[in-house]
């Protein structure tokens, strides 16, 4: 299970150091890709795959399931987490996601995001004051 914040920061090549505490779940090898919000997310293999299977059921003649698979799918890529725990991160999906230098890396249950500082702060600054209406329209998925 992901959880918590940290911060690291994306050298000259690309790569960025994934926090220790994640390093065994995530594996040799992840699936990043455009996540929500205007962040990347990274997968472990067994999540990947779940989700790949799910996906790939959405009906074709669906207009919404064929663009949501497009965008999703075409930035999808596997990487190696290399022995220092740091993943290269494509040029194309740090600047779909503004990546700069400084990130911050989320833990969220079953996955991992990774947002640049600026839209990290922004969205928290935004989204904070209705933390508690999420959770409420959330209850009855939770039941």
């Amino acid at each position: 299970m992901f959880m918590g914040e940290y911060t690291h920061n994306i050298d000259r090549k690309g790569r960025l150091i994934m926090p220790a505490k994640f390093r065994e779940e995530l594996g040799e090898r992840v699936y990043i890709t455009r996540g929500m919000d205007g962040c990347l997310t990274v997968y472990p293999l067994q999540e990947w795959t779940n989700l790949y299977a799910k996906y790939s059921s959405l009906p074709s003649t669906n207009p919404d399931a064929r663009m949501f698979m497009r965008f999703f799918m075409a930035k999808a890529t596997e990487v190696e987490v290399d022995a220092q725990g740091r993943i290269l991160i494509p040029a194309n999906l740090m600047k779909g996601a503004a990546l700069e230098k400084e990130c911050y890396i989320i833990g969220i249950a079953n996955r991992v995001e990774i947002w640049s500082k600026d839209r990290w702060l922004t969205l928290q600054e935004e989204m904070l004051p209705s933390y508690e209406k999420f959770a409420e329209n959330l209850t009855p998925f939770l039941e």
